[in-house]
């Protein structure tokens, strides 16, 4: 039995010098220390010799497993050396080499086209004021002419946050953007203001072609002493001219809105279908670009600012649609779907 073992020993030291891979590794583990491996049946039969022969077999047998077991930790860790060194040369990098170029990123659409109309409003003598997100519903409805239960409220869908019933004013994701006209009315009161109100808004909208459940909004507000009509037909026709095109035909509506009195809506002929018709204007030729009016006398007297004397104008700018018709967009859902063949396209 000791003879065996010392040939075994022999066989199994040459043996892993041979190997060359951690495949051939875990073979020779299992043929010689593994359950059914030929040491192990060794130590397994140890047992049937005579009991005076027991102790020194099975001292030598343990000597052999213990060396060929750090012979073996030995020749792995060698192994996965060669192996890594192999890795790495195959695919050695040549840092001396120029650099792959990583593209630049760039502005999205809605950021641009908001830069934009700040550019344009900004020719005009209007400053940029921001307003918040979250509103109560006293700003976004009631101070804007619109109590508890007033009809207007329905054309708005809106997101509530907290409970009506059990809030004074609860609070709301702001409907549009006029709610900074309360507020920086009374910031400023009793200046003149030439403001803009950009932001997002946020309706329960079902979303389509044309429309979003939420959407930028530039809102835009003049209060001084003699201001007209005119003065917002002039406003909305010179930013229609300057963001669209010199050629492009405007149209002035009467509409409604209760914080304006009177009240009107601006188009501009479709470039989209040139004003055939088109899903996107709803086959009418015309896409209307900006609800507007003078600021109605109880808007005015919320603010802080005396109706008798002050008058003023507001009017609401989408900034998606604008920028379907300045780029030839169909689907304002394109805006927000993250789709990079679409976005790269204004880089």
């Amino acid at each position: 039995m000791l003879e065996q073992l010392a040939q075994l020993e022999t066989e199994a030291l040459q043996s892993l010098e041979e190997a060359r891979t951690l495949e051939d590794l875990d073979r020779w583990y299992h043929a010689y220390l593994g359950r059914k491996g030929a040491l192990t049946a060794i130590l397994r039969s140890v047992g049937s010799l005579p009991p005076e022969e027991r102790p020194v077999v099975g001292q030598r047998a343990n000597e052999i497993k213990q060396r060929l077991e750090a012979a073996y930790n030995a020749r792995a860790e060698g192994v996965r050396q060669d192996q890594l060194a192999r890795e790495l040369e195959a695919g050695a990098l040549d840092v001396t080499l120029p650099g792959r170029p990583v593209g630049s990123g760039h502005l999205h659409i809605t950021t641009r086209t908001l830069r934009q109309i700040y550019a344009i409003f900004a020719e005009m003598g209007f400053q940029v004021y921001e307003a918040r997100d979250v509103e109560t519903d006293e700003m976004n409805f009631g101070l804007l002419n619109m109590p508890p239960h007033h009809p207007a409220r329905e054309m708005w869908d809106t997101f509530w946050i907290s409970e009506r019933a059990t809030h004074a004013s609860p609070l709301l994701l702001r409907t549009h953007t006029s709610p900074g006209q309360i507020r920086v009315m009374r910031e400023r009161y009793p200046e003149p203001i030439r403001v803009i109100l950009p932001g997002k808004c946020y309706r329960y909208e079902q979303i389509t072609a044309r429309s979003e459940h939420q959407f930028f909004q530039v809102e835009g507000l003049a209060v001084g002493r003699r201001i007209t009509m005119t003065d917002l037909i002039g406003t909305l026709t010179a930013f229609a001219r300057r963001f669209y095109g010199a050629e492009r035909r405007i149209r002035i509506r009467g509409s409604y809105f209760p914080f304006t009195e009177p009240s009107i809506e601006a188009d501009i002929d479709c470039i989209l279908c040139g004003g055939k018709g088109c899903r996107v204007c709803k086959y009418s030729g015309w896409l209307e670009i900006a609800g507007a009016g003078m600021v109605h006398p109880v808007v005015l007297s919320n603010g802080g600012y005396n109706p008798d004397e002050w008058s003023g104008f507001a009017f609401g700018l989408g900034v998606e649609r604008p920028a379907m018709l300045k780029y030839g967009i169909d689907d304002i859902r394109l805006f927000y779907s993250n789709d990079l063949r679409f976005l790269r396209q204004f880089g």
